[in-house]
């Protein structure tokens, strides 16, 4: 079998053969599929020519984590392979956040679901494996303070990759190293670590079509809790009856308003590096708000 014969990777684990397969939508890494076995079971799997080392079993495990929380809708992981490198998920058939049960809207039942995930907790901030996440494999050893893990894995190794990619001014990679000394000094720096999905933009949000909400594509890690909910409101589409929900459950430490351009700045430097643009800005914006 040949590093990329992921077909015949997923046949023999699932002891089928595939029909047919057929093109998606899935992110600016991977290369997805709707893949129709014989079976007539649908799957969706996730490809790469070249990913960073361990990056489908480390997604795979990322997935099994989230579920074990019990909290919410998390695919069903069917084979996941570093070589050949793939991923096989169950297939969700999607709709929109106005289907569902009448007794509650589905985006305030996601934004219970997703405080009892967070309320689920980590050992650490980071992982337990210190596996990397993303395609810019940022590190994940675990920490056991929050403005440790913030600046040690976060800020200050982003900080020196937009340095030597030229992503970022020279005034933006200074503030980012001065901003990762004083993060004890925004509040709310004691939380426990949260179970996090890590990479929470509604793109990895899937709603089913009983209106029912799926995480995928995550960055599981151990981490703060406030970061989740940051990047919700970075790109939108989550409605804010979600966040109200989200807080009824699990009410937020004081001035939590005050942090999120805080939380922001990680994604923001990660989609600075990756695309440019308006996001160099963004980097810029985000600072002003912090320091």
């Amino acid at each position: 079998m040949t590093r990329h014969d992921w077909q015949s990777a997923i046949q023999q684990t699932l002891k089928v053969d595939i029909r047919h397969k057929m093109r998606v939508g899935g992110g600016d890494f991977a290369q997805a599929f709707r893949v129709t076995l014989a079976s007539d079971r649908v799957l969706f799997v996730k490809t790469h020519d070249e990913p960073p080392a361990g990056f489908f079993t480390t997604e795979a495990a990322g997935l099994l984590w989230l579920h074990d929380a019990m909290a919410v809708a998390v695919p069903k992981v069917l084979h996941v392979s570093d070589d050949p490198p793939c991923l096989a998920l169950e297939w969700i058939e999607r709709g929109h956040a106005g289907q569902g049960a009448p007794a509650e809207h589905p985006e305030a039942t996601f934004g219970r679901a997703l405080a009892n995930l967070h309320a689920a907790g980590a050992e650490s901030f980071g992982r337990e494996d210190a596996r990397t996440t993303g395609s810019l494999a940022v590190p994940n050893d675990p920490v056991h303070d929050w403005p440790g893990f913030y600046a040690e894995r976060r800020l200050l190794p982003l900080a020196r990759l937009a340095s030597d990619r030229g992503a970022l001014p020279a005034t933006s990679i200074r503030r980012l190293e001065r901003l990762a000394l004083c993060l004890d000094q925004f509040g709310a720096s004691d939380e426990r670590p949260s179970r996090l999905h890590g990479d929470l933009w509604a793109g990895n949000r899937v709603i089913d079509n009983r209106g029912l909400s799926w995480l995928v594509d995550p960055a599981a890690h151990g981490g703060h809790r406030e970061i989740d909910l940051a990047m919700m409101r970075l790109f939108g589409g989550f409605d804010e009856r979600c966040h109200a929900a989200y807080r009824e459950v699990s009410p937020l430490a004081p001035e939590w308003q005050s942090r999120i351009p805080l939380h922001q700045l990680a994604p923001l430097v990660v989609h600075a590096i990756k695309f440019g643009g308006g996001y160099v800005r963004g980097v810029a914006d985000a600072l002003d708000a912090c320091i």
